[in-house]
């Protein structure tokens, strides 16, 4: 690797690694957000699904900042746009701080929703500055440079995940709020790094393409996919305010939204290709991210809450290394960036099924190292792919994509995840003994009423996340009879969880062996430039 060589400007360097530092903020904010989901559940007594809605806004408030900062980008300038990150990542510290134990269920809620929600925010508009700024930077290696600054991601997460283990376990663990606060360390780092630099425009920009020449791959194929999600995450966002609009109303709204691209567009049907890589990241964004939010806890509950804490940095650490690896892989082993994600899905949907049988530290160690290596290339190869097939769609293609991975992550991975988990731990329990079920459920704190785990059109009953709280933190020893079945319960909804799960890039695989055979029935796979993509 010789960065000054690659780069197309003498700060090349400089601003790969200033992108690789904020999205680094993004995945220790991440990492910490994960280990102290079971702190949250104990002090605020919420339901799995309650702690699958605040993930769901780490990942949702991503949607505005990658969508919104990709298309006026180049029009506003890269610098403005960091400096605004910059902001929302420290107003997100203020208002995740301003819950507090004495607060009721609710409030607290709507303090570390809207927090998470703000530092998504934050997150996805340096998303949108920094993917299309390196792939500009590196056009003739995007594959490689994108998996460097994505290396960023776990690395994050690696330094969440310590953070945790080291000060948020033991007599003399720091509050949640502190370990919290230390993502704003490399939030001061990046500030520095991007003060003063000039940036280049991407290509279509460079080229004078107008706003609408470079939607038109888009266009009204693409722009459905986008819409739909927009329209759910409406729709879901008026259910956490107790507005409980129909889904039709969101499929509603995203035909709506399509219309309009459609009239903007001039009614160009949009690219086929895109609208597949679109669709294929959203399964991406669900099955990486989601599973992301929540594996931490998973694998804590079934084996320790140190264990998965130690589980998720190695799993982290990982994805960190092989991501400079990109490289070699591509070049040596002969894998196009196709070839690549293929064998990803692979590896992952083996690796989610080996997780979820896991019984011993050692087992989880070989299944998730097997999941680590499937997920490792997904979301920045993906990236690549867009900017060498269509690099006339400039930063908007990509923005676009990345706000429909986070979409995905949020309302379809978290959520989902959550759903399942209450799902197939409630079901358990009642069948094999109701009464203690009746005892353990999560009940309404207003109506007194079974409280629902809901997830699109499905609706399940839950536990109580308070009272498994207590269970978790009592030795298996001291354990009244009744716990046992909770404790166990509670764990085979986490196995079946991640079974349900293996499902997704199980799909992928399928597209990515269809999308192999397109490519070389072209040829094979190419990186093309505006004349030809013209």
């Amino acid at each position: 690797m010789n960065i000054k060589e690659d780069g197309i400007t003498p700060n090349a360097g400089r601003l790969l690694w200033a992108g690789f530092m904020a999205i680094l903020a993004a995945g220790v904010g991440f990492g910490v957000r994960g280990g102290i989901l079971a702190n949250w559940a104990s002090e605020f007594g919420f339901t799995g699904a309650d702690l699958g809605k605040i993930g769901a806004a780490g990942l949702l408030g991503f949607c505005p900042g990658i969508i919104i900062g990709g298309l006026v980008v180049d029009k506003l300038g890269y610098g403005k746009l960091v400096f605004a990150a910059f902001l929302f990542h420290v107003l997100s510290a203020f208002v995740t701080f301003a819950a507090s134990s004495g607060q009721d269920q609710a409030t607290a809620f709507q303090f570390l929703f809207w927090g998470t929600f703000i530092f998504a925010i934050a997150n996805g508009t340096l998303e949108a500055v920094a993917n299309p700024l390196v792939a500009t930077l590196f056009p003739n290696n995007r594959t490689h440079y994108l998996n460097i600054l994505h290396a960023s991601w776990p690395a994050g997460l690696v330094l969440g995940g310590l953070i945790g283990w080291t000060l948020g376990s033991g007599d003399n663990a720091l509050s949640w709020k502190i370990q919290l606060a230390l993502f704003l360390v490399p939030t001061v780092v990046y500030g520095f790094m991007f003060m003063g630099q000039k940036m280049p425009k991407s290509e279509a920009s460079e080229k004078g393409l107008s706003f609408i020449e470079m939607f038109k791959d888009v266009g009204i194929l693409g722009g459905l996919v986008a819409s739909l999600l927009v329209g759910m995450f409406i729709v879901f966002a008026f259910g956490l305010f107790g507005v409980n609009l129909p889904q039709g109303v969101g499929l509603g709204i995203g035909v709506v939204l399509a219309i309009i691209i459609g009239v903007l567009t001039k009614f160009s049907l949009g690219a086929l290709l895109l609208f597949v890589l679109f669709i294929t990241h959203a399964l991406v964004g669900a099955v990486e991210l989601g599973t992301d939010g929540w594996i931490q806890n998973i694998t804590g509950n079934i084996l320790s809450p140190e264990q998965g804490k130690i589980l998720f940095v190695f799993t982290s650490a990982i994805m960190f290394g092989l991501r400079f690896c990109a490289d070699f892989i591509e070049k040596k082993l002969k894998l196009s960036p196709i070839g690549i994600l293929l064998a990803c899905s692979v590896l992952a949907v083996l690796g989610l099924f080996l997780a979820s049988n896991i019984t011993s530290f050692g087992m989880a160690l070989g299944a998730l190292a097997v999941y680590a290596l499937g997920k490792t290339f997904f979301w920045p190869t993906m990236l690549a792919v867009v900017g060498d097939r269509f690099p006339k769609s400039g930063a908007v293609a990509m923005s676009i994509m990345g706000g429909i991975g986070m979409m995905s992550a949020g309302l379809i991975g978290s959520v989902g995840l959550g759903f399942a988990k209450d799902k197939f731990s409630s079901e358990d329990l009642k069948a094999k003994d109701p009464a203690v079920y009746a005892e353990y459920k999560a009940v309404d704190p207003k109506t007194g009423e079974d409280s629902k785990s809901k997830f699109l059109f499905l609706e399940s009953g839950a536990l109580d996340g308070k009272k498994l709280g207590a269970i978790a933190e009592k030795d298996e020893a001291n354990r009244t009879a009744a716990e046992k079945k909770v404790a166990a319960s509670s764990i085979t909804g986490d196995r079946k969880t991640l079974r349900a799960d293996a499902f997704i890039p199980a799909t992928m695989a399928i597209i990515y062996l269809l999308l192999m055979l397109y490519f070389k029935s072209k040829g094979g796979y190419k990186r093309v430039t505006i004349e030809e993509q013209t």
